[in-house]
C-alpha cells in the first residue's frame, strides 16, 4: 500500500506508538498536547541541534546535515531528522546481496556517500525499543527517498552524553512498519486504546488528561476521584 500526501502522519507517531498505544491516539487522533519538564527539555535539546551549528557541514571524509526533511508514502509517514550523516564509501565495500547500493551522490561533492542517522534524546537508554523504532524509521524513509541503503544509525543520549549505535536489523524493520501500520489504523478507526496504569506513566506529560489511575485495576473510578478530592482538600495527607 502506498499513502498519498494528505494521508502522511507525523514520524514521532510510531515512537508515541510503540511507548503507548493511548499516547499516540490522544496526540495524533484527538490533538492532545501537554508538556512536562521531560518534554520541554528535550524541545530545547532538538532545538539547539538544528540552531546552534550550521545546516551542512564538510569534515573531510564526513558531511553533516541537520533538520534533513523526510518521508515515506510505504510507511505514511513524515518528519525532520535531527542529524543525517553522510560518510564517504570506501570503493571496496559492496552491498549486502538483495539490497539496495550502499551509497549516494551528494550535489556538490564527488564520490558516494553513506547516510547515518542519529537522533538526539534526553535522558538515558529506555527498556522499551520506542527510539530505536523512530530512528530506523527515519532510514525507512531514507532508503525510499536516496535508493540506497540505509544499515546503521544511533540515538544520542543527554544524560549519559554517549551515542548508542542501533542497527537496522530485519526484526526491527518489521517492528516499525507495523508501528507505522498500527498508527494508521488508530487515526482511521479513531479508537484510543483504554488507560492501563504503568510505571512509564509517571515521564508521560499527559498522565493528568489521560487519567491512568482511575483504569487502574488496583482501585475503581469512584475511589479515584474520592481520593483526588481529598488530596486537594487535604494536602498534607499527600505529603506525609
Amino acid at each position: 500500500m502506498r499513502y498519498d500526501e494528505e494521508d502522511l502522519l507525523p514520524l514521532s507517531g510510531v515512537q508515541h506508538l510503540v511507548f503507548c498505544e493511548r499516547q499516540a491516539a490522544l496526540i495524533h487522533a484527538e490533538g492532545m498536547w501537554a508538556d512536562n519538564a521531560l518534554t520541554v527539555e528535550g524541545s530545547h535539546r532538538h532545538k539547539r541541534v538544528h540552531d546552534d551549528a550550521p545546516r551542512r557541514e564538510r569534515r573531510r571524509d564526513l558531511m553533516i546535515v541537520r533538520g534533513l526533511s523526510l518521508c515515506s508514502f510505504e510507511l505514511g509517514l513524515s518528519g525532520v531528522a535531527d542529524v543525517v550523516e553522510f560518510r564517504r564509501l570506501v570503493s571496496s565495500e559492496q552491498p549486502d546481496e538483495g539490497r539496495l547500493p550502499l551509497g549516494v551522490q551528494l550535489l556538490g561533492v564527488s564520490g558516494l556517500w553513506i547516510p547515518f542517522p542519529v537522533e538526539y534524546k534526553r535522558g538515558r537508554p529506555k527498556p522499551h525499543r520506542a527510539d530505536e523504532v523512530q530512528l530506523c524509521a527515519q532510514a525507512l524513509c531514507m532508503e525510499e527517498m536516496l535508493g540506497a541503503q540505509v544499515a546503521d544509525g544511533a540515538l544520542f543520549y543527554g544524560k549519559e552524553q554517549r551515542r548508542m549505535g542501533v542497527t537496522f536489523a530485519p526484526e526491527l524493520r518489521a517492528l516499525t512498519r507495523e508501528a507505522a501500520n498500527r498508527l494508521h489504523e488508530l487515526i482511521r478507526t479513531g479508537e484510543t486504546p483504554a488507560a492501563v496504569k504503568d510505571k512509564k506513566c509517571r515521564s508521560c506529560s499527559l498522565a493528568s488528561r489521560c487519567l491512568p489511575e482511575a483504569a487502574s485495576r488496583r482501585g475503581s473510578v469512584k475511589s479515584f476521584v474520592a481520593s483526588e478530592i481529598d488530596r486537594m482538600l487535604c494536602p498534607e495527607r499527600a505529603d506525609s
